[in-house]
């Protein structure tokens, strides 16, 4: 047996191939495709986390390894194909609310990050998050899967910068103005291609083309270069739009020291109330973040069962909690499952060796960093909004004919993008479903984990 045949004959052992109905090469494509579309969290991160006073270089070190800690953790616990890194929305009130607003010192936040985890890693050993994913009714969880694909869309837009900030507080790019303040040639240019992205990927899609979103990100960072080699893409640092051309390939990694075990324990002992209120807080949306994704992945990738529930859940939660509780030894904010899974999952992947391929190419960037940070986001957003279509064409699953149900799927889907928050959309979907249940005299089909989850909900609204 050849050397490549054996290398294959074990990883099909490893991660059941064949049962998953998947391949080594379509596996390694789809891990590409969902780093390509989320390894902007390694410029982000550390852009939002210094802002409490880290030490940006080692934050995105602690940000990769990390990340990679939790990858390999999700293939070797539940052979899923989920990705995880630090969740947006989490590192900003970690830096800006926790450590900016109530004026702890970022060691103190790290320390509630830890605790996060711990408690998750127990949570998802004694079946907690479990009962709480298999309690969401069915038509909330394509409630769920839909609302992400018009929210991950909603990102997309936004990155390409096709969707702006504007009197009607989101407004549609303007060329026009484009031209006239002399943003065209960074912005416009990245908004026209990221729209030339978007087709190729469609057509690309109804081509059946093999791994046609990494080839539609790949078209469209190309043509980026081009644009900028012809000077018709000018780099424009101030509004986010950088040289699309590597000035180097190879960096060593910085150090992790300045952010490693930076706990304040004494802090906890001192101020308890407020500290169990950040970590209530951290608990709270990392929960739902998470369950939101992994539902709206796993509905995508047909991974649940007919009742609704996702039979290796158990491992999928204690590979974010484990991922989390590294994430806060590292130096970094919660670690969670990544919306942008299912950018990989859409290019098929269905075992963890997509997550592997992910968490190696987050290693691999700690070395080849500014290879992988010269990708524009108008790059990737094409990817995130067909993908957001792929997705929301599950609205067909929700029960439109029964409004007890659909009217809650609705509120869920819409509140998800308005409110630019998974965890917000499952708030309101929960909220609605039991409040018309009961109303309506239909009390007694809502579970008492319903009417827990409903009132720790409303409270949220109101402690954080």
């Amino acid at each position: 047996m050849c050397e490549k045949t054996r290398g294959i004959f074990m990883l099909e052992k490893l991660f059941h191939l064949k049962e998953n109905g998947t391949t080594v090469k379509t596996e390694l494509i789809a891990g590409i495709t969902t780093f390509i579309t989320m390894v902007y969290i390694l410029a982000l991160n550390p852009s939002i986390l210094s802002a409490s006073g880290m030490d940006a270089g080692s934050i995105l070190t602690a940000t990769a390894v990390a990340s990679a800690i939790a990858c390999f953790c999700m293939a070797a616990f539940s052979n899923m194909p989920f990705a995880l890194s630090a969740g947006l929305g989490l590192n900003a009130y970690f830096a800006y609310t926790v450590c900016g607003v109530m004026g702890y010192p970022w060691q103190v936040a790290l320390t509630a990050v830890l605790v996060e985890g711990i408690i998750f890693i127990v949570m998802s050993l004694t079946n907690v998050r479990e009962a709480i994913f298999n309690a969401i009714p069915v038509q909330l969880k394509v409630a769920v899967s839909v609302g992400i694909g018009f929210f991950i869309a909603f990102i997309g837009v936004q990155n390409a910068g096709i969707i702006v900030d504007g009197a009607t507080l989101v407004s549609l790019y303007s060329f026009t103005n484009g031209f006239a303040n002399g943003t065209f040639a960074s912005q416009g240019v990245g908004v026209i291609l990221c729209m030339i992205g978007v087709v190729s990927i469609v057509v690309m899609l109804i081509k059946g083309v093999k791994g046609y979103m990494l080839w539609g990100i790949l078209l469209t960072w190309v043509l980026g270069i081009i644009c900028q080699l012809l000077g018709i893409y000018v780099p424009n640092p101030e509004l986010g739009y950088y040289s699309l051309i590597p000035t180097a390939f190879f960096s060593m990694p910085n150090s992790i020291a300045p952010t490693f075990f930076q706990f304040d324990f004494a802090f906890v002992a001192s101020h308890l109330a407020n500290f169990v209120v950040v970590v209530f807080a951290f608990l709270f949306v990392d929960i739902f973040d998470t369950l939101g994704t992994v539902i709206g992945c796993a509905s995508k990738a047909n991974m649940l069962d007919k009742d609704g529930k996702l039979p290796k859940i158990k491992g999928v939660l204690l590979a974010d909690a484990v991922g989390t509780t590294a994430g806060a030894i590292l130096g970094t904010s919660t670690i969670t499952t990544f919306v942008e899974s299912s950018s990989g999952i859409t290019e098929g992947g269905r075992t963890g060796l997509t997550s592997v391929t992910t968490g190696i190419l987050f290693l691999a960037a700690l070395f080849l960093s500014p290879l992988f940070l010269t990708i524009p986001s108008f790059a990737t957003a094409p990817a995130l909004i067909v993908v957001g279509f792929l997705m929301m064409q599950q609205v067909v699953n929700i029960e439109w004919n029964d409004i007890t149900k659909a009217f809650p799927s609705f509120v869920c889907i819409t509140m998800m993008g308005f409110a630019y928050s998974i965890s917000e959309g499952i708030a309101f979907g929960f909220i609605s479903y039991t409040f018309i249940h009961v109303i309506t005299g239909k009390a007694k089909e809502i579970s008492l984990l319903m009417y827990i989850l409903t009132g720790l909900f409303i409270l949220k609204f109101f402690i954080i």
